[in-house]
């Protein structure tokens, strides 16, 4: 069967109710934990996000660094933050502690403070409450380790604190949580942000500091950019930057390292990881920009992964590629390390490009259209459904103690990213190895290069 691009239009059928959403691209607010060390921040993180995330120790300073982790209450999803203790100290680890939960503060939208119910107010509260008046950010004050009724008198001291009514809970319990976070979705934003139109394509840049991002992003542009607008983003140092190119309308997110603040700044390995996520939130298509020079690092992939679970269309763009001294092996070589290192991105495209020189930047905005049209890519129920059929007699499905897998019916039931539904007799039967033979199949027939594929099992009569 030859590739078909023009299907797109073919079938336009309402999501099955299996849980899937359309992807949609809004910043998700995020909220920050804060407070001064063991008060039980970790414990309330994990509670929150259902997941021991957060390594739980009695002990200060076990949380050194931001933990990231997504919640959801009230049909109102988030990105949560735990952050180390902050105090005032010059201990190197206490230092260290305090500056990453600035940043924190600083990324966030909402910030849940968290003080001792037992222990009462400390100096070093107080002192975490001078930095978030600071901050200007809605603050909810939940007094933790109140652990029966008896204990609700204790409360009454944190009014002092200038922070309004103070919360209740016990994360050790589980108690109070529920109000703590009717409290927290108060101060969300609304809903209904949207700064661009369905045609318009997202395009953002992840990836380690000076790998040449925002070089990218000027070259890109040029001298002859068409722009609307700047647009400062949902994202804090994300700048949305809107123009025009041959009758299509981009939208870059250049997601630069965290400036300088006084002492307050990133190293290469602490990279900020919820910005990159909140652009990657924002996209149709990622940019996974690495550095030639320096090679692949352990950082790339952790970012590049967030892109694939979030379902992004992705290009690697390999950057500074003028800076390598070359010869007849070293693209081929570098395009296999690259496939070697990103096996889960084996659908991405790959571009070696200079931001300085301008080599090759030219291949890189008709490499995101024609990915972005492949991410948003719906392929005809019947179509699809001789196709798997076809490749069920080329290859049979699997057997398990005498159980064959038998699939009855396949339709797609979302794009961003093209996600696909097998009803079969018993979904446990798809084995993770033919399921990738399904997905080889699908792609080898449709265009669907930079983008992911999901490939769902439901039972039959679901």
């Amino acid at each position: 069967m030859p590739k078909n691009k023009s299907v797109r239009h073919l079938w336009d059928a309402p999501l099955l109710q299996i849980g899937l959403k359309e992807g949609n691209f809004m910043t998700k607010p995020v909220v920050a934990i804060v407070g001064r060390p063991n008060v039980g921040k970790s414990t309330i993180f994990n509670r929150i996000v259902g997941e021991r995330v957060s390594i739980v120790e009695d002990m200060p300073g076990v949380t050194r660094d931001r933990i990231y982790s997504s919640g959801e209450w009230l049909n109102r999803e988030f990105n949560l933050i735990d952050t180390g203790g902050i105090e005032l100290s010059d201990e190197p680890l206490l230092v260290q502690m305090r500056q990453q939960a600035e940043l924190a503060i600083e990324e966030a939208d909402v910030i849940v403070f968290i003080v001792n119910g037992r222990e009462g107010i400390t100096g070093a509260d107080e002192e975490v409450a001078k930095l978030l008046f600071r901050s200007k950010k809605p603050i909810v004050l939940a007094v933790n380790k109140v652990d029966n009724p008896e204990m609700q008198e204790q409360l009454y001291e944190f009014y002092s604190l200038g922070m309004g009514d103070p919360i209740a809970i016990s994360g050790a319990h589980g108690l109070g949580l529920g109000d703590l976070l009717d409290e927290v979705i108060k101060h969300f934003p609304e809903l209904d942000e949207q700064l661009y139109d369905e045609e318009t394509v997202r395009v953002s840049l992840i990836g380690r500091p000076n790998v040449g991002k925002s070089s990218i992003v000027n070259a890109i542009l040029g001298e002859d950019r068409v722009i609307v607008s700047n647009i400062a983003g949902t994202t804090r140092d994300a700048i949305d930057t809107p123009f025009s190119r041959d009758d299509q309308d981009y939208v870059l997110i250049d997601t630069a390292g965290m400036r300088k603040k006084g002492k307050v700044y990133e190293s290469t390995e602490k990279y900020s990881v919820l910005r990159a996520l909140k652009a990657i939130e924002r996209s149709d298509v990622v940019l996974v920009v690495l550095n030639a020079e320096e090679g692949i690092i352990e950082q790339d992939k952790k970012i590049a992964g967030y892109a694939h679970e979030a379902g992004r269309a992705v290009i690697i763009v390999v950057n500074k590629w003028d800076a390598l001294e070359k010869d007849d092996k070293t693209l081929q070589e570098f395009h296999q390390k690259i496939k070697d290192h990103f096996l889960f991105l084996d659908y991405a495209p790959i571009l070696f490009v200079s931001a300085k020189t301008k080599q090759r930047l030219h291949t890189i905005l008709p490499m995101v259209s024609e990915v972005a049209e492949n991410h948003n890519l719906r392929v005809p129920t019947n179509v699809l459904n001789d196709l798997i059929m076809d490749a069920v007699a080329m290859n049979p499905t699997p057997t398990d103690k005498g159980r064959r897998l038998k699939i009855n019916y396949v339709t797609q039931v979302a794009v961003k990213p093209p996600t696909f539904v097998l009803f079969v007799n018993e979904p446990e039967l798809l084995h993770f190895s033919y399921e990738r033979f399904l997905e080889n199949r699908i792609r080898a027939t449709f265009e669907f290069k930079g983008t992911p594929i999901r490939i769902l099992a439901r039972k039959k009569n679901d």
